[in-house]
């Protein structure tokens, strides 16, 4: 079920509902339970559709080692699925129209997608279809949640574009391709916040003394955490980016698709941050030590 990627499914859930301008409630939380299912879903049936290739690549693996029957693995993929569209379903219908496409991207990433052309895009519109589950979830609406969907979902192809080759290795391209990603989407996530701290002046307002310009506090603490939030997913991409750009042997671009997996958590903290959430952007990013600990004993990948 590989425990440490899970921390990064949340923050699915609250930046989009950030990205509405709600605040997290009790749907939000059925939002974030039925994407750990769905998440945890595809967990196991990616073990059980890979179970021949990892015979071979990885004899370790619950499955190739006996460890876990392939009935199991399938039987606990199909349980999590219908528990993750039942939880959806208890939000309302609109979490249900988006957990349903949802769910059948996870199954046909992990039955056929997987290994053509398109399974980065999938795997990219998986995250961003649960980023806008929570924000279905929490308010029924999900068009002010695009955006950031978009957002995520690049992120999301980039790492998985640099994981189809983890256990061989390859071409430098795809490493290539996700550092120059990474350094798009950190000046997406902080395009709107560098006027704020360089000065840029904001809305005139009126004050006893005659018109002037201020800038808001309030604003200039969303940038600043934006700011930072952001250089934090930059941080935990970019060194592994590079190294498997000039060495993409497996390891390296193992130790890669591991820090990608990780950063999801800062830059999903810095779109709530960006959506002027900043107790949400915090409440996630909170959840990074935890994976990291996690890490530690059980592989991300």
């Amino acid at each position: 079920m590989r425990l440490p990627a899970l921390f990064s499914v949340p923050g699915d859930a609250l930046a989009g509902t950030a990205a509405t301008g709600a605040a997290p409630d009790t749907r939000t939380l059925l939002a974030i339970g039925s994407s750990l299912c769905l998440y945890e879903a595809g967990m196991a049936l990616n073990d059980w559709a890979d179970r021949d290739v990892d015979a071979v690549e990885r004899p370790h693996r619950p499955l190739p080692s006996g460890r876990i029957r392939p009935t199991a693995a399938l039987t606990a993929a199909c349980a999590l699925t219908g528990a993750g569209l039942a939880l959806a379903a208890a939000t309302g219908r609109p979490a249900l129209t988006v957990a349903a496409p949802l769910a059948v991207t996870v199954w046909a990433y992990d039955l056929g997608l997987k290994h053509t052309p398109a399974g980065p895009v999938a795997m990219g519109a998986a995250r961003g279809l649960d980023l806008l589950l929570g924000a279905a979830a929490t308010t029924g609406r999900t068009r002010r949640a695009l955006p950031s969907a978009a957002l995520l979902g690049t992120h999301t192809l980039a790492v998985t574009a640099v994981s189809r080759q983890e256990a061989r290795g390859g071409s430098p391209l795809a490493p290539m391709g996700a550092l120059a990603t990474t350094a798009l989407l950190t000046r997406l996530l902080t395009r709107r916040s560098a006027g704020l701290l360089t000065g840029r002046r904001q809305t005139p307002v009126h004050g006893p003394t005659g018109p002037g310009a201020v800038r808001h506090p309030r604003q200039e603490s969303a940038a600043l955490l934006t700011a930072t939030l952001a250089a934090a997913y930059a941080a935990t991409t970019t060194r592994p980016y590079f190294h498997a750009t000039l060495n993409p042997s497996p390891p390296l671009t193992q130790r890669a698709v591991g820090a990608g997996i990780r950063a999801t958590i800062p830059f999903q903290a810095a779109l709530a941050a960006r959506s002027r959430g900043p107790a949400t952007a915090l409440l996630i990013a909170a959840l990074a030590p935890f994976g990291a600990r996690f890490a530690r004993k059980v592989s991300v990948t």
